[in-house]
């Protein structure tokens, strides 16, 4: 049942801009698309990838294989030296009622992959929020443990079943990538106040990259079914000239934890109360590669690195075709 607050309406066009961080600059005509500039300075392959593995998969080399992998560190170092979570590094697997517990299954079965296991079988992990938020299935929390805060990167897969025609070059919706999950379990007081906290460390990434952004209240009609209110963070593409979502933090209250049974103890010790959850990206790795490679690109064809990504990067400047 979503907030009381929560904008009521159909569809993405009844979603309410929150607040808006940066300045969009007046786009040059020379400006291209992440996929242009990747293919151009050699680094970025969806040939080969289709080769290998079919559509919507990318092969990355080089300076933005290298950039990639630099996203990845720079946001778990944030999220855990300043932000305060735990990072983890879980299964990427799980069993049918870990995906029921967060919501997957039944609904999204068709969005998932899944191997053989035994006389089972295991999904692959859509989203890094599956095994983080299953953490506390079936186990009594003490109060004073609360809010527990998980991060991880994880990749994640997805079939992208209802997704057909939608966004069908470049690495805007793959079937694998890597994505930095936040996850917070909170008693039942403080899980709104712990949104607007996550939703700000999420932020806070894309403030340190110096990327232009919007934060959206989404509304009723746009909303997973199991969240409450949720936040989505659209980065400005200037190759698209558009605002696309880059992470979506949501506050779900005690549905998840009934799936799951997970609990915690109230202040008295006298009984146990559903938990609330929350997941957040913190960010989704391939999207913010594709907003760094747009909002930094150079008329020559090179993309000057973000400052913050620099000393993962060996102190390099500027990403330019060999």
């Amino acid at each position: 049942v979503p907030f009381d607050d929560v904008p009521v309406g159909k569809d993405e066009h009844d979603n309410v801009v929150k607040h808006l961080v940066g300045k969009v600059p007046t786009r040059p005509n020379w400006v291209k698309e992440h996929f242009e500039i990747g293919e151009a300075l050699g680094m970025m392959d969806f040939e080969r990838a289709a080769k290998l593995s079919g559509s919507r998969f990318t092969v990355l080399k080089s300076g933005l294989a290298r950039m990639e992998r630099a996203l990845g560190q720079f946001m778990l170092d944030l999220h855990t030296t300043e932000h305060g979570y735990e990072e983890v590094i879980p299964p990427l697997m799980v069993k049918d009622d870990v995906l029921f517990g967060t919501n997957q299954l039944p609904k999204f079965e068709e969005d998932l992959f899944f191997a053989p296991h035994g006389e089972g079988r295991l999904g692959l992990i859509p989203t890094a929020e599956v095994p983080l938020t299953n953490l506390v299935r079936e186990e009594i929390t003490a109060h004073e443990k609360l809010p527990l805060r998980y991060t991880a990167l994880t990749p994640c897969f997805r079939s992208e079943a209802g997704s057909a025609g939608r966004d069908t070059r470049g690495m805007l919706r793959q079937h694998q990538f890597y994505k930095v999950e936040l996850v917070s379990i909170t008693d039942q007081e403080s899980s709104l106040a712990e949104h607007e906290r996550m939703t700000q460390c999420a932020e806070e990434v894309l403030k340190r990259l110096g990327l232009p952004f919007r934060t959206m209240t989404l509304c009723t009609g746009d909303m997973g079914f199991g969240a409450r209110k949720t936040y989505d963070i659209e980065v400005w593409l200037p190759g698209q000239n558009a605002y696309r979502e880059i992470s979506s933090c949501s506050v779900c209250g005690d549905f998840q934890a009934r799936r799951m049974d997970a609990r915690y103890k109230d202040r008295d010790g006298k009984g146990n109360r559903f938990v609330h959850t929350l997941n957040g990206s913190g960010t989704a790795i391939g999207r913010a590669l594709i907003a760094v490679i747009e909002n930094y690109q150079n008329e020559d064809g090179s993309v000057t690195i973000p400052e913050v990504l620099r000393p993962y990067m060996g102190g390099l400047e500027k990403i330019e075709a060999k």
